[in-house]
């Protein structure tokens, strides 16, 4: 594939990487806690930003982050499943090098905020901040990892239309 200036990018999956990706069963567990754990951000954010602003539903709040968290770790423990099944290893594959660097500050944000939950660290205020700043990285990740999905079609796209393209030269 070709960048601006000629250079060449590596597709995001070789042929045995993509056959991987598509027979393993984590992958369609990752396609349904992925928007699951989306939803999950929007209901719990519009809480943490109630609380922030009248004060009040702080309970609510902070057990929809508490939730938001558990399938956060959910879909990490299983995306490094599929991480090794597809790449070889549990993080850090190439392919997905900058998104579970990411990953590390979300779920770094995300722990800390248990902690200062269970050991009463931070007022309310300073617990819907930092779940702010958690949610925020949050929203950074689920970026990059869209933006992958996307190169994964449109790779994917290329390669079948170079057959036919192939085809259609002769």
């Amino acid at each position: 594939m070709s960048l601006r200036g000629g250079q060449t990018r590596r597709p995001l999956y070789d042929a045995a990487e993509r056959a991987r990706r598509d027979a393993s069963p984590w992958t369609l567990v990752q396609g349904l806690l992925a928007p699951l754990q989306f939803i999950v951000f929007l209901v719990s954010l519009g809480l943490v930003l109630r609380t922030l602003a009248t004060g009040e539903g702080a309970a609510a709040a902070n057990a929809s982050i508490v939730v938001k968290t558990l399938v956060l770790y959910a879909i990490m423990i299983t995306g490094s499943i599929w991480e090794k099944v597809v790449f070889g290893r549990y993080l850090f594959a190439p392919a997905f090098y900058w998104e579970d660097m990411v990953s590390m500050l979300v779920l770094a944000l995300h722990t800390a905020y248990l902690v200062a939950l269970a050991t009463d660290r931070l007022d309310t205020t300073g617990l819907m901040l930092l779940a702010l700043a958690a949610y925020a990285s949050y929203a950074i990740n689920a970026t990059q990892f869209l933006l992958k999905l996307r190169a994964a079609r449109l790779d994917a796209n290329r390669t079948v239309s170079l057959p036919i393209q192939a085809e259609a030269a002769r």
